[in-house]
């Protein structure tokens, strides 16, 4: 009991956190390549195209060699392409807001605003009823809390810029930058992170129908480089910019469509599948000091008062949403043993062969 208990806390508890945490830590260094590279000329519309036309190549094979060893998966019919191709509508606007507003702010800008994806993602998860809340609960409470908290950190960073910390104060410089590009950067990555949490309810829905991470990520990624195909050559009618040579431009449409849009994605969908949409969205905090040091060391970014103010805040929500959900977690392993225990009892014949198996062990 003890072995099997051990092996499914592994598989659904530390297995998607060091997955999801390292994933958090691929997209910040992935931003902030982008961000370099958008410095020194590539159109944010050519890298959507190409960084996803990437990913489906090389999730191609994948999903192959998945179909062909798995007899179990539904047919791939035409509802499910539809919904498929919603979820690409619904990615290629996220990407090309997020990418947008980090050019005109920043990573680290960028991670501080994705902290309202938890937010969002409770709210949408209890409307469509796959998360429950209870009042009288613990656990419930705290996720409320947390989830108040880290939205009202959001808008510290997103409102309250702050002086700079890592350079000396230059009045003009901070009102300039408030008024004009923060401001810019924080409204498109709002939109963006009020999308992701409908691409994760949606993509939720769609892997109850069709359980296959490889061939929805590989069909997902090629309807958003599609249709970002289309918004890029009205967007970017200059032909010379979709002509990308062996630089920092390539590198990072490279790592982006390997580790990003493919190999981030794939775990995302695998995380979705196994432990819900609220957890997640839940490890979008961590990203925040990543990025800040990221930016900081690699670009040359300013770090703000406001940042770290609302960084702070943000991170006492999360530890607070977490805690709920390792509760409700422990609480629903102890109801299954409880489960388990009754139905040994009443068939000793279990309880007899479960026995004499650990003694040959």
């Amino acid at each position: 009991m003890a072995r099997v208990g051990g092996h499914r806390y592994c598989y659904k508890d530390v297995l998607p956190f060091t997955a999801l945490v390292a994933m958090e830590c691929s997209n910040v260094g992935l931003n902030t390549l982008f961000k370099f590279a958008t410095n020194h000329g590539m159109s944010r519309h050519v890298f959507v195209v190409y960084a996803y036309a990437v990913a489906a190549l090389v999730l191609l094979p994948a999903m192959f060699l998945c179909r062909s060893r798995s007899r179990v998966l539904p047919q791939l019919n035409f509802s499910i392409m539809i919904k498929t191709f919603l979820l690409g509508v619904i990615g290629c606007a996220s990407q090309i807001m997020g990418y947008t507003g980090i050019s005109y702010g920043s990573p680290t800008l960028a991670s501080a605003i994705s902290n309202l994806t938890p937010a969002f993602t409770f709210v949408l998860a209890i409307i469509f009823r796959m998360e429950k809340l209870e009042p009288s609960s613990t656990s419930s409470r705290a996720k409320v809390v947390g989830t108040l908290v880290s939205i009202s950190g959001a808008f510290v960073v997103t409102l309250f810029k702050g002086p700079s910390i890592n350079s000396p104060p230059d009045k003009h410089q901070i009102l300039h930058s408030s008024r004009s590009n923060w401001i810019i950067g924080s409204l498109f990555l709002t939109i963006e992170y009020i999308l992701v949490p409908v691409w994760y309810i949606v993509l939720t829905h769609i892997m109850k129908e069709y359980p296959a991470e490889l061939t929805l990520m590989f069909f997902y990624n090629l309807f958003v480089s599609i249709l970002a195909a289309f918004v890029g050559l009205i967007a970017e009618p200059d032909s010379s910019k979709w002509i990308i040579r062996p630089n920092i431009s390539l590198a990072s449409i490279l790592c982006s469509g390997v580790f990003g849009s493919g190999l981030n994605n794939v775990i995302h969908t695998w995380a979705l599948h196994l432990r819900g949409p609220v957890y997640v969205a839940m490890f979008k905090p961590l990203s925040i000091a990543i990025a800040a040091a990221m930016g900081v060391i690699i670009l040359g970014d300013t770090l703000y008062l406001g940042s770290i103010i609302g960084a702070t805040i943000i991170a006492i929500g999360f530890y607070t949403v977490m805690w709920g959900k390792t509760k409700e977690g422990i609480a629903e392993f102890d109801e299954i043993s409880d489960l388990e225990s009754v139905a040994t009892q009443k068939h000793p014949l279990l309880r007899s062969y479960k026995t004499e198996g650990t003694e040959k062990r």
